[in-house]
């Protein structure tokens, strides 16, 4: 991966092949939810600052060797991820089952989110979560207010959740064009805007 929506107090239930999994939200979206007849159950909520090692951990066993020299972690050097839509899923035991971040970044004086990583843990993957993340995530950043997000990917995989060719935004280099995508939060919200993807910085 790269790097439907339920009612506010619904729990989301995932199903692979037989297997039935639990997704207890505990957020201004949702509350958890307690096992029930042995299933596992997912604990879906923001990223706290305990989190930050559990889930660094899993993008390491997740993504290759040296990730972080990736043209995209430039434009997270130093800069804060956005609180409240960075998530993480844990599941029976605690262990950290899924996770996904955002960053700020701006295209000229635009702001912008920017989606990733999101990854899935291997003995997790196949169940749904990774998509549940996606949509999880992007519900909350147009509740936030975010007009647009960004993400260097698949089309593929991220078409199916509104994700398209980006036109004239330029990733750093060495980034391929055709994986450069992005999804209005706000209708019209990208426009006609192109040009180069910077670091977050408040004044612009």
């Amino acid at each position: 991966m790269a790097e439907g929506q339920e009612g506010a107090d619904s729990p989301l239930s995932l199903f692979a092949g037989a297997v039935a999994l639990d997704v207890a939200r505990q957020s201004a979206r949702g509350s958890s939810r307690a096992d029930a007849e042995g299933r596992r159950v997912i604990e879906l909520r923001p990223e706290q600052t305990g989190d930050w090692w559990d889930v660094e951990a899993l993008y390491d066993l997740c993504f290759a060797p040296g990730r972080e020299a990736l043209s995209s972690y430039r434009l997270r050097d130093d800069v804060d991820p956005v609180a409240g839509l960075c998530l993480v899923a844990r599941d029976n035991d605690g262990t950290v089952a899924g996770a996904i971040r955002y960053w700020p970044i701006r295209i000229g004086a635009v702001e912008a989110l920017l989606l990733g990583p999101v990854a899935v843990h291997p003995t997790h993957q196949g169940e749904g979560l990774g998509g549940l993340l996606i949509e999880e995530s992007l519900i909350a950043a147009q509740e936030a207010g975010w007009d647009r997000v960004m993400l260097v990917g698949d089309a593929p995989y991220y078409n199916r959740f509104g994700f398209t060719k980006l036109d004239g935004v330029e990733m750093p280099p060495p980034t391929n064009p055709d994986r450069v995508l992005g999804r209005e939060l706000t209708p019209g919200a990208w426009g006609k805007i192109t040009g180069a993807v910077a670091r977050w910085s408040p004044a612009g």
